[in-house]
This record gives C-alpha cells, structure tokens and sequence, in this order.
C-alpha cells in the first residue's frame, strides 16, 4: 500500500492512496490512526485492518467521493516527526567513482562492512520549497537515494530477520552544500554542517507488500531483500541520472545490522541507502572533468526544480528556495 501525510485543519494527516486519491486513514474506519506516529505504535496489530481496507478501496466498496486527488493535498514527509535519520554507503558504482575521480584507489574496507552516519532528522521535510542560506549554495548538489522506515523496536537486529523491521520504502534526497562539507571533512568529521538544513523524502512510503514481485536477490555473499527499481534524477525537466536500486551492493538488511549491534532501533527511524551510482553532480562533475578537462561543472541554483524518481515509489519534487538572509559562515573563517 501507498501511505502520505499531508496538511488537514493544521495537523499532519495520515492517508491511504489508491488511483492517485488520498483517504484520511481515520474517517475510513475508526479503529486507524489519524498520524503516522500513531500507526508506528501499532503497525503490527493495525496492518490486517490497513490491507483490508485498502481492498475495501480497490474494490470500489468505498466511495471515491471520500478521498481527494493527491495533487489538491499539500504532501508532508511520510514520516513528518522521524525518530532518527541514518544515511548508508551501499553503492560500489558511486563510491569507486567518486575515488576514481579523486584519483585515489578504491578503499577496500567498502567490501568489509556497511557504514553509515547520522544527519539531522528536524530537518527531514517531504515535497516542496528547500530553503537554503547562501553558503549552501556554493557547490549545492542533489542526492538520489531511497530510504527505509523501521516501523518495530530491535536491537541486536540479525541482518538474516532485518527486513522484518522494514515498514516501507521511500526516496530519500540527501541534499549537501559540498563547499562546507568539504572543508570540514578535512578535520576528519563528518559530514555534518554540510547536510544538515535539509533532507526530503516522499512522496510517498510504499509498504513491502505492494513491491513484492520487484524483488530480485542481493549481491553474492550479502543476505536481505533487494529490489529491481530503476532510479532517476531531473534538473529543471534534464535528466542527469539513471541508476537501480538492485544495484545495492550492502542491502538494508544487513545496514540495520550493523546500525542495531548494541542500540535499540525505533519504529519511525529512517536510514537512507546512499548515493545510487551517477546520482549526485560531484560525481557526475568528476567524471566530466576527467574526461574533459574543459567540463564545466553544475550545481543547483536558487530556483532549480529537483525531481527523483525511484520506479512504484512516485516522484520527490523540490525546489531550491534561497532565504532572505546574506549572513556567511564561510566568511566567518579565521
């Protein structure tokens, strides 16, 4: 099933979506949740109830006349109030390039085992304006990611019973101001500065159940779900990148693995995949310069329309807003 939150009387609103309408959850029946929080305290007792009324929807024994068009809500964050936001390293394709492009080897504790780090969760936001302050701008790039949902407690996760904790799928755009990233990874932390104003995903959060015949077997020796679900990114209507998420060498499973070993997960924890394999402009512009010394690189501008697309999960649609404020951090420098 397909699961939004949008605005409703100012609150978040929990919706089911079918043929492109939204159904506030809690006028289809009075046992749902009218949030997401709500329905992560529960998911496991509520989701029998979910997927019955979602045939109730498809069957058309509901009428059309309670929902409205997905395009007439103002879309939230799936998870409008996410207890934590991990972002993995799971794509080889990406991360060989990127060292490639920086002509330095291939580090080859890739292959040993998956990392992560950990963004700013206030800051994740679903559709809409991203507002940027004017160092973000310097060198500001996309990231074409998808993200997962924990939607029960688990600590010590097993990657072997991982995807059990998995609630859905979402894309995930990690947005990161590389100049100030950058310069602060050369103290050896992060990132953090660098991308921690905004982070969107959306529109929707589709469940496993609806993705059932996309999944494909992971890479040899990795254990957990994967799917064949082609990825794109469009600038301003170009498009820039063209990846799959099957291309995941490290899988979900096995990044919750590593994430649970000693900490206990949350239902409303989202952990991104990392960067797909041409999805992001520092890697793109890196391969165009090794290429062509004369490439001219391409970031995003105050105005540019960011769209993802992960195939069954919809289109993230953003726009780079920059705020009413000239103040620098970068100028601030010693």
């Amino acid at each position: 099933m397909k699961l939004v939150s949008y605005y409703r009387e100012e609150q978040d609103q929990l919706g089911m979506v079918v043929d492109d309408y939204a159904y506030d959850l809690d006028e289809l029946h009075p046992e749902l949740p009218g949030n997401m929080n709500m329905l992560l305290n529960y998911w496991e007792q509520l989701m029998p109830l979910m997927q019955t009324t979602e045939a109730a929807l498809k069957e058309g024994r509901i009428s059309k006349g309670r929902g409205t068009p997905v395009s007439d809500v103002q879309l939230l964050s799936p998870v409008p109030f996410p207890t934590s936001c991990r972002d993995g390293y799971a794509f080889r394709q990406h991360v060989a390039a990127a060292r490639r492009n920086r002509k330095v080897e291939m580090i080859p504790e890739f292959d040993q085992f998956p990392v992560f780090y950990f963004t700013n969760h206030h800051s994740v936001r679903g559709a809409g304006p991203v507002r940027c302050m004017p160092d973000h701008l310097d060198k500001l790039d996309f990231e074409l990611e998808c993200a997962i949902l924990i939607c029960k407690h688990g600590r010590n996760i097993r990657a072997e019973e991982a995807d059990e904790y998995i609630g859905g799928l979402m894309i995930m755009n990690d947005f990161s101001a590389r100049k100030l990233q950058m310069e602060e990874m050369l103290l050896s932390l992060g990132p953090a500065k660098g991308k921690d104003f905004a982070t969107t995903v959306g529109p929707y959060l589709v469940t496993l159940d609806e993705l059932q015949s996309f999944e494909t077997d992971p890479k040899p020796n990795h254990v957990g779900k994967s799917w064949n679900l082609s990825m794109k990114c469009f600038v301003n209507g170009q498009q820039v990148s063209d990846g799959n998420l099957g291309d995941m060498d490290w899988t979900f499973a096995e990044i919750i693995e590593r994430a649970s070993y000693g900490v206990d997960l949350f239902p409303g924890d989202i952990i991104g995949s990392g960067t797909v394999g041409t999805g992001c402009f520092l890697e793109l512009n890196g391969t165009g310069k090794l290429n062509d010394p004369s490439y001219v690189e391409q970031w995003l501008q105050d105005g540019d329309l960011v769209e993802l697309e992960i195939e069954q999960l919809g289109k993230l649609k953003n726009t780079i807003v920059l705020e009413e404020d000239d103040y620098s951090i970068l100028n601030k420098k010693k």
